[in-house]
């Protein structure tokens, strides 16, 4: 991946909902202007969610998403309908498309009523409205179109671009700690389970953060990181480490200069980081026979020394020394119920957009199951989170609670 793609979590996500055959699939044609979606006359062409990447005018990268008709019928149907409903984890946006020449029915209010309950902003379409003698827009949610004449198309785009805009919230990784002219170190091992010729997200998102706070960024591997430190002269604002070398590069960065980790930045980015440092003093409360569910956002070739599936497994068992079991998860698979499991340890969700690494969060809090990540965890198990997160003064007195039992 290069640096100048944007990834798909960071893209606004537009998901457009609706019954079979009110023309969901007519209208995505309709606003990236190219045949994507499969369009037929049959009811519940479209199966499972359709995804397309793309720049939308004026609004920029976007990840439109056409979903299953939210009528289907049938035990496949009431699949498809699942299916559908789970994109809501991660739309900024919904479009909800009806029939201009019919009422709304009950199926397309409780979708209505979805979107406000989880707090999206969300547009009503009228397809079809070719059909209509008057097509005049009730309000500012509400629009006309047809996705056969292109009739008010270009308009939605602007209320999609018009709400989008609305909701942006300017998120940074490090930029807001980095002053212009200062300068980090970023320790980025290179090892059997690095990517060939590239760096991994986080490493490529923190970087890019911190060219646009207009600060500058030094990036080792941690073999020569001290070397380097000694080499600089002067002492960078900050170092970031990849959690697998947590406890090398603690050692080697010296008590004035403030050390964090990839992943413990990502988890501030995506919203979760308070919780997660939470959740993860409850490793101290495990049991014997107990179930850890390890989850991660993507889905990669495992190497034989995977840091989710091998190496994090080894380090929680020689932490606890107790017998655990260990359940695993990737990419958009994620239990139902998690009820069975004492601790959930999450990727830092660079792949994940904000909105389903917050529902993942949320899901497993409100079900009382303690929720946490990788860097967290692994800063925590050796003994150097307080410092990992000592540049967040409103997250530091959550170290000090005491964890409470399930």
């Amino acid at each position: 991946m290069g640096l100048n793609e944007t990834p798909s979590a960071n893209r606004t996500h537009i998901a457009i909902f609706g019954k079979r055959n009110v023309g969901k699939s007519s209208l995505l044609n309709a606003i990236i202007n190219q045949d994507l979606a499969v369009v037929s006359d049959q009811k519940g062409t479209t199966t499972d969610p359709v995804y397309k990447a793309m720049e939308l005018l004026p609004l920029g990268p976007v990840m439109l998403i056409d979903t299953p008709g939210i009528d289907d019928k049938g035990e496949l149907g009431a699949l498809r309908i699942q299916k559908a409903k789970q994109v809501l984890h991660k739309s900024d946006i919904a479009i909800l498309v009806m029939d201009a020449t019919e009422g709304k029915s009950p199926v397309e209010e409780a979708m209505l009523q979805l979107f406000q309950e989880k707090g999206i902003p969300y547009i009503l379409v009228y397809n079809k409205a070719d059909l209509l003698e008057v097509q005049d827009n009730p309000n500012d949610s509400c629009i006309f179109v047809s996705a056969k004449t292109g009739l008010q198309i270009e308009q939605l785009k602007e209320k999609i671009a018009k709400l989008a805009a609305a909701e942006d919230r300017k998120l940074q990784i490090v930029g807001d700690i980095l002053n212009p002219g200062e300068f980090a170190v970023l320790v980025v091992p290179i090892d059997k389970s690095a990517p060939k010729g590239r760096l991994i997200l986080p490493q490529q998102q923190t970087l890019r953060d911190i060219l646009d706070a207009h600060g500058s960024a030094i990036v080792v591997k941690e073999t020569e990181f001290s070397e380097t430190l000694k080499r600089l002269g002067v002492s960078p604002k900050l170092v970031i480490t990849d959690s697998q070398v947590f406890h090398k590069i603690n050692a080697e960065t010296p008590a004035e200069i403030p050390l964090t980790s990839f992943s413990i930045l990502m988890a501030r980015y995506k919203g979760v980081l308070k919780t997660a440092v939470q959740g993860a003093k409850s490793i101290d409360l495990l049991q014997d026979g107990d179930k850890v569910l390890i989850s991660e956002g993507c889905t990669h070739h495992r190497q034989c020394e995977d840091i989710g599936t091998v190496k994090l497994p080894r380090w929680i068992k020689g932490y606890t020394n107790i017998d655990i079991t260990f359940a695993f998860t990737s990419g958009t698979a994620f239990p139902k119920d998690v009820s069975d499991y004492r601790l959930i340890v999450h990727c830092g969700g660079c792949m994940l957009h904000d909105r389903e690494m917050k529902y993942r969060q949320g899901f497993s809090t409100d079900s009382g199951i303690p929720f946490t990540n990788y860097g967290i965890l692994i800063a925590y198990m050796q003994g150097i989170l307080q410092r990992s997160v000592a540049m967040f003064p409103e997250i530091l007195s959550e170290i000090k609670k005491t964890p409470a039992k399930n």
